[in-house]
């Protein structure tokens, strides 16, 4: 899922990830972390805080993010259970979440920025929200309860408690700022493989009542005393000192065109993950546990594949990560996927999707480095956890639309039939499209390459 430190000049901000073949760029680097060296204070890229800090902020955004994208066992659980079975508007519960999430970022990155003494412990506020919300989903008995505690409650608090990890990430990353934040953003990967079992084996013994209990006190027990070290490199007085920001980026062409790619890879992004389940059992015969092992493989191979991203837009241009991201994704998804017939296939088309289509968001810090060095150039400042949060909230719109488009993809089973592979299962249409935005995702190449970006 980049803030601005406290000090950073005009100069610092040209630093860009998009020009690793000059040394102008390297030397600005240079001088960006010399000038955070200073007496006093840790050190940015090492030492005991920085690796603290990192590590806080991996295992919220494992609890904040992951628990999000694990609500598929809950759907499954309530709509098979009292009181809630065969009722309606279950899955706004999990859409509320994830949207509200992603689309409140921009409003809670502006307000850290505008009060930063306050938001000091807006982690610790925000963890004690969402728990708050989850034990107070525990006596739901209708699913507007549910959407209101455990989708709208849940959001804001997660999105407050998330706020932090973001904006102070830079004060304590420089040179490795990219690796730092694909390895935090891995943790959603990661935590995709444990809780959806933890979280099913609970419902099934404990009900959700008790699950949910057990969950807001197991989160706040982790969180709340990590929550200490997700604080400012440097001194508050200082950071409030900064110089004033704008969001005029917002509406210039560089971003609306990154913003555009960015919206159209993630209405196909999340369509697998909504289906692959599905299309195991009913299309290739799998049980319960085979056809929940393809969404665990996709959150393995997500894991990866932040890790490796992080690492490579520190090095490369972002438009050459983004191309490597959708090319990767769009073979994998069309023929992999496409022509699957059996398990195995299919489970190597999770991998390659999870690894590549999973990796798209970690080249985020290449558009922040680059959108805040050309704002920079003609004296209108952007924050970069302010570009960081309209990507974000791209990414919360194509969440949004992929719900009702996917319905609207697989209606009547298209193709069913007359193709080979998955392209004739029915989800042909889906896999088509999923395929396509994937591709058009990485746009900004050749963009680039023609000189509109």
């Amino acid at each position: 899922m980049a803030s601005e430190v406290g000090t950073t000049t005009a100069i610092e901000l040209q630093c860009s990830a998009n020009s690793p073949r000059t040394t102008s760029s390297e030397h600005q680097v240079e001088d960006h972390g010399n000038e955070l060296e200073m007496p006093g204070l840790p050190p940015v890229d090492r030492g005991k805080d920085a690796y603290l800090f990192l590590a806080a902020c991996f295992l919220i955004e494992a609890l904040v993010w992951g628990f999000t994208f694990c609500f598929g066992v809950f759907q499954d659980y309530y709509s098979t259970h009292e009181p809630f079975r065969g009722e309606a508007n279950i899955p706004v519960v999990g859409t509320c979440a994830m949207g509200i999430m992603y689309l409140s970022t921009p409003l809670v990155m502006y307000a850290h920025r505008r009060f930063p003494k306050p938001a000091q412990y807006s982690t610790i506020l925000g963890l004690t929200i969402m728990c708050l919300a989850l034990a107070l989903s525990s006596f739901s008995t209708t699913v507007t309860h549910l959407i209101v505690t455990q989708g709208i409650f849940y959001a804001v608090g997660g999105s407050i408690a998330y706020a932090s990890c973001i904006v102070y990430l830079e004060q304590w990353f420089v040179r490795r700022q990219g690796l730092a934040f694909g390895i935090m953003w891995s943790a959603t990967g990661l935590s995709g493989v444990v809780l959806p079992l933890l979280l099913e084996r609970l419902l099934s013994a404990k009900g959700y009542q008790t699950t949910l209990r057990i969950f807001a006190c197991l989160v706040f027990l982790l969180t709340a005393p990590l929550s200490w070290f997700v604080r400012p490199r440097l001194p508050v007085a200082q950071a409030s000192h900064a110089r004033p920001f704008s969001l005029r980026f917002v509406f210039e062409r560089p971003f609306l065109f990154y913003q555009a790619f960015n919206v159209v890879e993630a209405v196909g992004f999340f369509l697998p993950g909504i289906y692959l389940p599905s299309y195991a059992r009913a299309v290739l015969g799998a049980s319960p546990l085979p056809s929940v092992v393809a969404t665990m493989l996709v959150n393995v191979a997500n894991w990866a594949g932040c890790v490796t991203m992080g690492w490579l837009i520190d090095r490369l241009e972002v438009t050459h990560c983004f191309l490597v991201s959708s090319i990767g994704a769009a073979v994998g998804t069309l023929l992999l996927w496409g022509m699957s017939v059996n398990l195995p296939v299919l489970y190597i088309f999770c991998i390659v999707y999870g690894l590549f289509a999973g990796s798209y968001s970690s080249a985020w810090p290449g558009i922040m480095r680059e959108v805040t060095a050309g704002t920079a150039e003609h004296g209108k400042l952007a924050d970069p956890s302010m570009v960081f949060a309209f990507l974000a909230m791209g990414r919360g719109i194509g969440n949004v639309i992929s719900g009702p488009l996917s319905e609207a993809l697989v209606e009547g089973m298209p193709w069913q039939g007359k193709a080979f592979g998955g392209y004739g299962s029915g989800y042909g249409g889906l896999i088509a499209f999923t395929g396509a935005t994937a591709f058009l995702g990485g746009g900004s190449f050749l963009w680039k390459r023609l000189g509109w970006l």
